[in-house]
């Protein structure tokens, strides 16, 4: 995120798109409907799914699935056309813009109609309501980046903030809401194949020999090649290019697409290894699992969707034999023959602190008195709410010119519907800790397919009917719930329930740079049972 989540209240519009806020993100949501009730804020939500925001919103559009490129960039034309622009912003602090703005041209209101479905009086009206606004922000998540155009979608955004010159200013920017606690703190350390903490490069010699000096190594021990992500492991895997692997904290026999193909890819290992705390679908199939603690039983630190990090102390005393991560991971890193040892969490921290330049200033001690937004290089900084304030972070914000690109798997005459995942308020990802409880599981007790009244009427579908979603790599059984969430033709599952895994549906097509699925639009056909 490139502001704090409570900007919303100053903005005056808010764009969100691709999140299904009050389900995925509550408090959140709570903080956008403070902003329309209290402060006047304008909400403009453009999503394939009537979200319940949408009760809240000035405007709502329901684009096709996959088609965001196509409306976005329709937008920035009749905001360029009609003189919305921030030319002096533009000219001032961004490069690349003709070349950008020469790309939008083909986009006119009637040719964004014909791919996305949307007439042109509501193009005009959701282009005016946020290129008119100052400032006005942009909140997204996984239903813009869980296509093979992901990291298109995301540039997309970008470029439509800085075109009204609402990035690095209060109640602007681009905010992705994170879908997991502490997703933003594990990139932050570096889970990710192609660099160190603070997103240094592995391909960068001087950083190299910095982290081999904090280790005690030679630089020539640390690789200069990224490593694969994790969308490229299970491929490989089958291939037999890796035989042995180690998942902590992550369900992938549930919440990876095309999961029969998953599956084989794990038998293929020669070794597998699970380190997490209850004994999920994936440790099932490991040689060896490993019991981990949950985050009331350790020391450390959470980074939020803000770039806030904060302190998190241990409530409870470890059960059984389940041990704190970072000890499992030094005892094994020792045996292996590279002695790892700290003494408690704040070591750790320390180390952080010496080799992150963001997180330089961001120490146990200051963290005592709340929590520190990064990039903060000292213990004399504040922190940064706000990024790109005077300047972007890589000098000038670079326009892209990017074209509208079709979904990987398109609807044809034996697969006429597209199938959208993602979750439910009373569940949280794979469901292994929220379906372990009573109550929540009285608010949402089974897997239910969302689909339109009209489809349903044609295929002589009623409610709790079940129906038979069948794609190119498998099919499931599941009851209807009539809804006028998803439009004609779409049908919503949510991923939580294993035992119904719709993810056996979802096509495993990746963004090319990114490497993420295309969890939110596959071909299907849908009949009642």
């Amino acid at each position: 995120m490139t502001n704090p989540i409570a900007d919303v209240l100053i903005s005056e519009t808010v764009l969100v798109t691709g999140t299904n806020t009050t389900e995925n993100h509550p408090i959140f949501a709570n903080y956008l409907k403070e902003a329309v009730l209290k402060h006047g804020t304008k909400i403009l939500v453009i999503d394939p799914r009537r979200i319940d925001l949408v009760d809240y919103a000035e405007l709502y559009l329901q684009p096709k699935p996959g088609s965001d490129i196509a409306w976005i960039n329709g937008l920035m034309h009749i905001i360029v056309k009609e003189g919305w622009a921030a030319q002096e912003y533009i000219d001032e602090r961004c490069e690349g813009f003709a070349e950008f703005a020469e790309n939008l041209k083909k986009f006119t209101p009637e040719y964004v109609s014909g791919v996305t479905g949307l007439n042109e009086d509501e193009l005009y009206a959701a282009a005016k309501l946020y290129g008119q606004a100052a400032p006005a922000s942009i909140l997204y998540a996984m239903g813009i980046t869980q296509h093979t155009s992901g990291t298109d979608n995301v540039k997309s955004l970008g470029n439509l903030a800085m075109l009204c010159g609402n990035m690095g200013i209060p109640g602007g920017g681009v905010n992705p809401l994170r879908g997991q606690n502490n997703v933003q703190g594990a990139c932050d350390m570096g889970g990710l194949p192609n660099v160190y903490t603070g997103y240094q490069t592995v391909d960068n010699e001087d950083v190299r020999a910095k982290f081999a000096k904090a280790w005690g190594l030679e630089t020539e021990a640390l690789d200069a090649v990224p490593g694969l992500k994790l969308t490229e492991m299970f491929p490989a895997a089958a291939e037999g290019k890796i035989k042995a692997m180690y998942i902590m904290g992550e369900n992938p026999l549930v919440s990876d697409p095309d999961l029969t193909h998953i599956e084989h890819c794990v038998e293929a290992l020669d070794f597998f290894v699970v380190q997490d705390i209850f004994l999920t679908e994936t440790a099932q199939k490991a040689d060896v699992v490993l019991p981990g603690v949950s985050f009331a039983e350790k020391d450390g630190t959470f980074v939020n969707s803000e770039r806030i990090v904060q302190r998190i102390r241990k409530a409870l005393t470890i059960a059984g034999e389940a041990r704190e991560d970072r000890d499992i991971i030094a005892q094994i890193s020792t045996r292996m023959g590279y002695e790892m040892n700290y003494e408690n969490a704040a070591a750790i921290m320390k180390e952080i602190n010496e080799v992150t330049p963001s997180y330089g200033g961001i120490t146990y001690d200051r963290l005592e008195n709340g929590g520190l937004a990064w990039p903060c290089p000292d213990t004399d900084h504040p922190g940064t709410p706000i990024l790109h304030v005077d300047k972007f972070a890589r000098g000038k914000g670079l326009f892209f010119a990017i074209e509208h690109q079709p979904p990987a798997e398109e609807c044809d005459k034996e697969y006429p519907f597209v199938l959208t995942t993602g979750r439910v308020l009373a569940h949280f990802h794979t469901g292994t800790m929220t379906r372990k409880g009573v109550g929540l599981n009285k608010v949402h007790p089974e897997i239910k397919a969302e689909i339109n009244p009209e489809d349903a009427a044609r295929l002589g579908v009623v409610a709790d009917d079940l129906l038979t979603i069948a794609s190119r790599r498998g099919s499931i059984e599941v009851k209807a719930m009539l809804s006028d969430r998803p439009a004609a033709g779409v049908v919503f599952v949510p991923f939580h329930f294993h035992e119904i895994a719709v993810n056996r549906l979802t096509n495993a097509a990746l963004d090319p740079v990114a490497k993420i699925p295309e969890y939110k639009v596959c071909a299907v056909k849908v009949e009642k049972a």
